[in-house]
C-alpha cells in the first residue's frame, strides 16, 4: 500500500458488499480502467473465491492484493480526499453532491495523493454515518423510479471517469492525508476548547465542520502547520489576556 507521494492514484473502497460475484465483476471493471488498487470494508473470509475469480476474469489479482478493514476511517486513513457514493438526499446526507463530470475535474487538479472512491452495500448503500466518513459525495444520476445501479456498473462509471480525467493530471504539490489532517482538526478543537468554545457549541459538530471544509481545500503540509499555529497562537494571546 505503500506508493511514492510524486503519484496519484485512485483507491476503490467496498464497504460491507455482500455479494462474491459483484466484488468479482468489481475488479474487472477496475482492471479495465488502468485502476488497481482495492479495498474493502469487511473480512476476506466472507467471500467466495471461486464466485470471485469466474467474474473478475483476467482481473482477480485485484482481488488477491485487496486489503481489508474494519471501517471506512481506517481504509483511507493514508487518502488525501474520500468521495462517497449515494443516490439519495436528505437532511443527514451531504449538503452537496457532485456529478462524475464535476468529480472528474476536481481530481484532475489534485496533483498527487490518494482519492479514495467509496461504495456502499448492494442493498442499502452507504448509511448514513458511512458517509459523513467521506468529505464528499458523489450522485450518478438515473430514473429516478430505478436508480440504484448495479455495483459494478457504478463503479465502471467512475472508473471511466478518473481514466478521463488522468489525462490532464499535472504535477504539484501532495495535499495531506486524512490520517494528517485528523491532527489538524484536534489541534483545532483543542486550542478552541482552551478558550472556552465549546461552551457554546459542541465540539464533535464544530470538528466534523471543518473537516468537511478543510478536507475540500486539499492543504498542503506547509498550508496544515499554518493553521495550526495559528490556533495554537490564539490560545496563547487568549490565555495571556486572562492573566493579565
Amino acid at each position: 500500500m505503500n506508493q511514492s507521494e510524486n503519484t496519484k492514484e485512485a483507491v476503490i473502497v467496498l464497504c460491507r458488499p455482500e455479494e462474491s460475484r459483484n466484488v468479482g465483476s468489481v475488479c474487472r471493471a477496475m482492471k479495465n480502467m488502468d485502476i488497481h488498487n482495492l479495498r474493502i470494508v469487511g473480512k476476506k473470509e466472507d467471500y467466495d473465491e471461486e464466485k470471485v475469480s469466474v467474474l473478475s476474469v483476467h482481473a482477480f489479482d485485484l482481488w488477491q492484493n485487496a486489503h481489508f478493514f474494519s471501517s471506512i476511517t481506517e481504509a483511507c486513513a493514508d487518502c488525501t480526499w474520500i468521495c462517497g457514493t449515494t443516490r439519495r438526499r436528505g437532511k443527514n446526507r451531504k449538503d452537496w453532491l457532485l456529478l462524475p463530470e464535476e468529480f472528474a475535474e476536481r481530481y484532475s487538479n489534485i496533483p498527487k495523493g490518494k482519492v479514495a472512491i467509496v461504495f456502499g452495500n448492494e442493498r442499502t448503500g452507504l448509511t448514513d454515518e458511512e458517509l459523513a466518513e467521506c468529505n464528499s459525495g458523489i450522485v450518478i444520476p438515473a430514473n429516478g423510479r430505478d436508480g440504484s445501479l448495479n455495483l459494478s456498473h457504478a463503479v465502471q462509471i467512475l472508473c471511466y471517469t478518473v481514466f478521463r480525467a488522468e489525462k490532464t493530471m499535472s504535477a504539484g504539490y501532495t495535499p495531506v492525508t486524512q490520517e494528517r489532517l485528523s491532527k489538524t482538526i484536534t489541534t483545532i478543537g483543542d486550542n478552541l476548547q482552551k478558550m472556552g468554545f465549546f461552551s457554546i457549541t459542541g465540539r464533535p459538530d464544530m470538528e466534523l465542520f471543518w473537516k468537511s471544509v478543510l478536507s475540500r481545500a486539499s492543504l498542503s503540509e506547509s498550508e496544515a502547520k499554518y493553521i495550526e499555529k495559528t490556533f495554537t497562537k490564539a490560545a496563547g494571546l487568549f490565555k495571556k489576556s486572562q492573566d493579565s
